[in-house]
């Protein structure tokens, strides 16, 4: 007994000495607690900055905490998501990215140092980007039909701008090529505005651009605008076609969307997500964004996740098919 009644001692005497941290457990903190670094894989001023700009100011309107954005830019988009995937996994850092860094660049690079659905965890879509397809004036065609049968006339005689190799731009008329069975002359550009500036002024004759970037000078007689990419007509843009009107099944639209490094704890990235999507129902952003030509696209994780999945099938057959090597 008396040996029993010292240990017991003993004990209690060991724990008396340990703080009082040590025995009774904080609660962890809600998230977020600090400034969040939202990355922008692309330079200031394009389309995805600018969606990031109006989810960072909505988010820290929400989350009661300032979301900044910080572009890296540079390798089509690769050098934002390198700098995304070695952050901490702690809901401090995510990237607003449009879908070429993840859905195109895995095809497009022999050597990528991620891989989308590896090191990221999809959180939220927002929008897509409306593209059309317009031409020069001097071109004789002012219908999808037309151009095609003008290009199958002639044969690698027409050219078109896109806003760099592999951009959306290239991607969406080499759909249309192989959809089409056109042969058709690539002209890449720096970047999106110098591409519209070169259709305007008549050094290529076709290309596929963002509705927002072409409309104004479509409506100056600039340009012709033949159709959309989208599925459907446009209700802001009801007298010109769709591109699967006549090509069945074509559709082509750029999408920009919330990630997170990989292994972000599951409660953080359901609370982003909540987040996200209720901004994009607000109608005063679904009105900011419409009247940009910005067509809003919610999607949460797994709807996000299964749409990286498809595109990345999709754009790895036709950059197989067209041969397309990143520069």
């Amino acid at each position: 007994m008396r040996i029993h009644l010292a240990k017991l001692a003993a004990t209690l005497a060991v724990v008396a000495a340990l703080p009082t941290a040590a025995l009774t457990q904080t609660p962890a903190q809600p998230w977020p607690q600090r400034p969040i670094k939202m990355i922008v894989p692309f330079p200031a001023g394009g389309g995805t900055d600018f969606i990031a700009r109006i989810a960072a100011k909505h988010l820290s309107d929400r989350l009661g905490q300032q979301v900044f954005v910080e572009n890296r830019g540079g390798a089509n988009g690769a050098i934002g998501l390198q700098a995304l995937m070695q952050s901490d996994p702690d809901g401090y850092t995510i990237a607003t990215c449009s879908d070429t860094p993840l859905v195109v660049n895995p095809s497009l690079y022999e050597k990528l140092a991620y891989a989308p659905l590896r090191d990221f965890v999809p959180v939220a879509n927002m929008v897509r980007f409306p593209g059309m397809l317009a031409v020069h004036p001097s071109v004789p065609a002012r219908s999808v039909a037309e151009l095609i049968a003008l290009a199958k006339a002639n044969p690698a005689m027409l050219t078109y701008a896109s806003a760099g190799v592999g951009n959306f731009s290239h991607l969406a008329m080499e759909l249309f090529s192989q959809a089409t069975g056109v042969k058709l002359v690539h002209v890449p550009y720096k970047g999106t505005g110098p591409a519209s500036l070169a259709l305007i002024g008549g050094e290529v004759q076709m290309g596929f651009n963002n509705v927002q970037l072409l409309l104004q000078p479509v409506q100056a007689g600039q340009l012709a605008a033949l159709a959309v990419a989208e599925s459907k007509r446009m209700p802001a843009l009801p007298d010109v076609p769709a591109v699967a009107e006549t090509v069945p099944g074509f559709e082509m639209a750029p999408w920009v969307g919330i990630f997170a490094p990989a292994r972000t704890p599951k409660e953080i990235v359901e609370r982003l997500a909540q987040e996200t999507l209720a901004i994009m129902r607000e109608p005063q952003v679904v009105k900011q964004l419409t009247e940009q030509q910005v067509t809003p696209f919610a999607l949460g994780p797994d709807q996000l996740g299964d749409l990286i999945r498809k595109d990345l099938d999709k754009w790895a057959g036709v950059i197989k098919s067209a041969g397309i090597k990143g520069e």
